[in-house]
C-alpha cells in the first residue's frame, strides 16, 4: 500500500474509490494499491 498526497490511476484496471472519507485506489495488481494521506487540522 502506497500512501501518497496525490493518488492516480496507474493502469486501466485501477479504480479510484472513496471509503469512509479516504480516497483509495483499488486494482487487481496489488502493487497499484494506494491511499491518500489524511490531512490533520492543528490549532
Amino acid at each position: 500500500m502506497k500512501v501518497r498526497t496525490s493518488v492516480k490511476r496507474i493502469c486501466e484496471n485501477c479504480k479510484v474509490v472513496r471509503r469512509a472519507g479516504v480516497v483509495r485506489v483499488i486494482c487487481s495488481n496489488p502493487r497499484h494499491k494506494q491511499r491518500q494521506k489524511m490531512r490533520v487540522k492543528r490549532n
